[in-house]
């Protein structure tokens, strides 16, 4: 049994076809079935159920196909790593953010290149804790800036900083021109919530519960962008971290601060404890620390 085996075996798992499987790889099917059937006479039993619609798995074949899954992705892992111990401040930097931070990246960033210029930055959205995780252990990204607290035995979480959360209303809206508002204010009001998974929605509800106040969650979204969409519409009101309103100065939104110490959000640096970092690398995690105190 070799990572070629074990590379075809999954391929024809994951396209539940033969022929697909082949295509993916770019080898022929007859060479493909060979391989297969050599693996089934290595291991001493049939791992593919086959039939004329799809193909499933042997009981074996399950527990084969899910260490072979983990195989290959430490495999994945080791090159990765390998390729970043021989990059001294040449290379790749995978950084996952969201939302709000917008405001200061490019700060960090702006420094970071002045000592790393031949680095090159990809950045994505991870917003869900399951989404940090995955991509942090997958090697999919280097770091993560997130509002979700991981408490994970494997996974570094620093704190950065804190923000508010403040009342977003349209300019029309009858709070709009209110002195100061209180959560109870809010009960009635059309509420605009981020979806389930997400902190900032825990951090809500739970201000919410503590004062005793039922929200009527009208609308659930993932991103504060289409929030404020709805909110120009005059459709509902919502909560929305303060850093992300920086740049929005738009006359038809008007922002509110409600007096509650509880509303407002952790904002945290994560990253693999044990995960190899080239130095270029560590520098960035370091440059944004430092950046905060």
């Amino acid at each position: 049994m070799d990572l070629k085996q074990l590379t075809y075996f999954v391929t024809i798992v994951e396209q539940k076809s033969f022929s697909k499987a082949a295509s993916v790889l770019h080898i022929s099917q007859p060479s493909l079935s060979n391989a297969i059937k050599n693996l089934e006479e290595e291991v001493g039993f049939k791992l593919l159920e086959r039939n004329t619609r799809n193909i499933g798995l042997t009981e074996s074949g399950q527990l084969l196909y899910e260490r072979a899954l983990h195989i290959l992705l430490d495999m994945t892992i080791l090159e990765k790593e390998m390729q970043e111990a021989r990059l001294v401040g040449k290379g790749e930097l995978r950084l996952g953010m969201i939302e709000s931070v917008k405001h200061w990246i490019p700060k960090v960033i702006r420094k970071y290149e002045g000592k790393f210029p031949d680095m090159n930055l990809f950045l994505t959205e991870e917003l869900s804790g399951e989404d940090v995780k995955r991509s942090l252990r997958q090697y999919k990204s280097h770091a993560i800036i997130t509002n979700q607290l991981i408490d994970e035995d494997d996974i570094q979480t620093v704190p950065l900083y804190k923000e508010k959360l403040v009342l977003v209303v349209h300019e029309d809206h009858p709070l709009a021109n209110k002195d100061a508002v209180e959560l109870s204010d809010l009960q009635e009001e059309p509420f605009i919530i981020t979806s389930e998974g997400f902190q900032t929605r825990e951090d809500v509800l739970e201000t919410f519960t503590a004062k005793g106040i039922s929200p009527y969650i009208k609308y659930e979204v993932e991103r504060f962008e289409t929030a404020l969409s709805l909110i120009l519409e005059n459709l509902g009101v919502s909560l929305i971290p303060e850093n992300y309103l920086a740049d929005r100065l738009s006359a038809r939104l008007v922002h509110k601060e409600i007096v509650s110490s509880s509303l407002e959000r952790k904002v945290y640096l994560t990253y693999l404890k044990d995960r190899y970092m080239a130095p270029a690398i560590e520098a960035f995690i370091e440059e944004t620390i430092l950046f905060f105190r």
